[in-house]
């Protein structure tokens, strides 16, 4: 079944980065820096919006976060476990137990249920679902609003469904950390705002810590701190007060 949020009387920071640097072809005539030395702290149940222009390396920040690329340089925690040092399994390991993913694209799997597509990432431990794992995947389709459609083929949903969907999936194992890529960029206006709701709703129920890579202004001002990358490094701290005078 799911794990625990965090490990047991751990309050601190889910992510702590310190001077990261990322860069590609690394030793070569054409090698690149993308991250240049990037210091970001994450709190237990921060929502968080990630801005910055295309290239500016928010996807390459957010695949760091979510032990998908390694850095170059610097240190990174997750939920107090310093990562820069762990084999392969041991990352896989923390990443399925304590990062939770949502992406433009809902990647639901066509020939499932919605049940079905939740129910996934709980099987990588028993190979098959259980009575306890059934009720947990209702009970995330009942919060997305979408109990009435379990049975559904994800090809018979709504984009919007298909992507509440994914962000019931997301939550299957009670992650201390969900990092969204763009999740309402393919959707229409009622429908991003749904699944932008829904997120913060899950946000202020389980305490999950949320970054959420956006270039909806609107959308970011309605999140707790606006993270803004430029040219690879963090911009100085900008409140959601400020944003919404700029806006």
């Amino acid at each position: 079944m799911a794990e625990l949020a965090s490990p047991p009387g751990y309050e601190g920071p889910i992510v702590q980065m310190r001077g990261v640097r990322k860069a590609f072809n690394i030793g070569t005539p054409i090698e690149t820096e993308v991250l240049h030395g990037v210091d970001l702290t994450l709190e237990r149940g921060e929502f968080c919006a990630v801005m910055g222009p295309s290239g500016s390396g928010k996807s390459t920040l957010l695949n760091i976060v979510g032990l998908l690329d390694r850095p170059s340089g610097g240190r990174m925690s997750i939920c107090g476990e310093e990562t820069t040092q762990l084999e392969d399994a041991a990352l896989s390991h923390l990443r399925a137990h304590r990062i939770g993913f949502v992406f433009q694209y809902h990647y639901l799997i066509s020939a499932f249920t919605a049940l079905e597509n939740v129910l996934m990432p709980m099987l990588g431990q028993a190979g098959f679902a259980n009575r306890a794992m059934v009720g947990r995947a209702s009970e995330l389709l009942d919060k997305v609003g979408l109990a009435h459609r379990r049975d559904n083929l994800a090809t018979h949903l709504s984009g919007g469904e298909q992507q509440r969907v994914a962000v019931a999936r997301a939550m299957a194992m009670n992650p201390a950390l969900l990092l969204a890529d763009e999740p309402t960029g393919n959707l229409d206006t009622k429908s991003a705002q749904k699944v932008f709701d829904l997120m913060r709703a899950l946000n202020r129920d389980s305490k999950t810590a949320i970054l959420f890579v956006t270039h909806n202004a609107a959308l970011a001002q309605r999140c707790d701190r606006i993270i803004d990358i430029v040219d690879g490094t963090i911009a100085p701290a900008r409140s959601i007060e400020s944003a919404r005078s700029a806006a």
